[in-house]
């Protein structure tokens, strides 16, 4: 499995940016996908995950700000980030979970700078 994401850039406070992410290879045993992210000196955190079935998840920090979608037949994951803060600043990494032995695939990262 492999995952190439995309998408990120500079954007002032309270803007907007949309990553995406493609998923190739060996996805029928792949349910959920989703984005994490790491900050320097952080450790890499949970950001929003989807499964296959639609069922969202999101960190308290994002709620109501991100929105996670995927396109099942274009085995792709998006995060729509608006109201950005210079605390989402992070590189952003897209994951999916592979549900026969739960093996994490990522990609390899798309850096998010929000400035103030």
């Amino acid at each position: 499995v492999q995952l190439q994401a995309c998408g990120g850039g500079l954007v002032q406070a309270g803007g907007c940016l949309r990553l995406s992410c493609a998923v190739s290879g060996t996805v029928v045993y792949i349910n959920a996908l989703g984005w994490y992210r790491q900050a320097p000196g952080n450790k890499r955190e949970l950001v929003s995950t989807m499964t296959r079935g639609g069922k969202r998840n999101y960190t308290d920090s994002v709620k109501g700000r991100f929105t996670i979608s995927r396109d099942n037949a274009k085995n792709m994951v998006y995060l729509q980030m608006s109201s950005l803060k210079p605390e989402d600043t992070a590189v952003y990494y897209c994951n999916a979970k592979d549900i026969l032995d739960d093996t994490d695939y990522w990609g390899q990262g798309t850096e998010v700078t929000v400035s103030s």
